[in-house]
């Protein structure tokens, strides 16, 4: 037992050493490139951030790996446009990186799922289009053109990695259920009584078919509304704010940033 012991507090130290080392090294100027032209919203970080989230995505690359699927070549710019939209969601939260997973299955487009579900004695069997899924304690799965629109438009509160990468961190609390780890125990009963309230608001204007900055998918469970609000919170702060303050300091207190002076510079 003590054997297993010191042998894993060896690892951990060799893992977070290794981590260092990676995240003091600089991006490639080529990737650099690429960020600039491709992912606006790293060009409306402040220099600090910028540095931080690029020793992320070295990290991020060094521990994941990107498979493509239907004949997707997987390239620098796959992987990189990937990471950067990942790793925006742990800039200032202390982690491990989505533990638990390895893969991301990338598709060049949309793609045909299939869904099994039961009702009483029968198994139905059917399917639905989707531009990406993360399966609980396994891969994450994305659609190219949907990461590529993510990252060239990051103002329209709709990001496919965002929402997936928000469901890992949903995860790493026992069950995906809207409640992810949070900085402080303190934290949890207002998280709980203010998302709940929230919820309900959002089912209810999915329900009178009213329009909100929330997307109505994130009505449909408290996993999905917590996805859901991460992409508005990173994409439109200023309206997630104006519209629903309470919500929006929680988040803050989630992620540990304020994206609205980035919402408010232009590229």
């Amino acid at each position: 037992m003590l054997v297993w012991f010191y042998l894993k507090k060896h690892n951990l130290k060799k893992r977070e050493f290794k981590r260092q080392r990676l995240r003091a090294q600089p991006l490639p100027p080529e990737y650099l490139n690429i960020l600039q032209s491709e992912f606006p919203l790293y060009l409306r970080l402040p220099d600090d951030m910028q540095r931080k989230l690029a020793g992320h995505i070295q990290v991020f690359l060094d521990e994941k790996d990107i498979v493509g699927r239907d004949g997707l070549e997987i390239t620098d710019r796959v992987r990189l446009l990937i990471a950067a939209q990942a790793c925006i969601l742990i800039l200032n939260r202390p982690g491990n990186y989505y533990p638990g997973f390895r893969s991301i299955l990338v598709y060049p487009s949309s793609y045909v799922a299939k869904n099994t579900r039961r009702e009483g004695m029968l198994q139905i069997t059917d399917t639905s289009t989707r531009a990406g899924e993360s399966w609980h304690r396994g891969p994450i799965v994305l659609a190219w053109d949907h990461v590529l629109q993510g990252a060239r438009d990051s103002r329209d509160g709709r990001n496919v990695v965002m929402h997936e990468f928000a469901h890992k961190l949903d995860e790493e609390n026992a069950a995906m259920d809207g409640l992810p780890l949070l900085p402080t125990p303190e934290q949890y009963q207002q998280w709980s009584q203010v998302l709940n309230a929230e919820f309900k608001v959002q089912q209810q204007k999915w329900a009178d078919g009213d329009e909100d900055v929330i997307d109505s998918y994130g009505a449909t469970s408290p996993a999905e509304f917590f996805a859901v609000v991460t992409e508005t919170f990173f994409e439109k702060p200023v309206q997630l704010e104006r519209h629903h303050p309470k919500l929006y300091e929680q988040f803050k207190q989630c992620y540990l940033l304020d994206p609205k002076p980035w919402a408010k510079s232009k590229e």
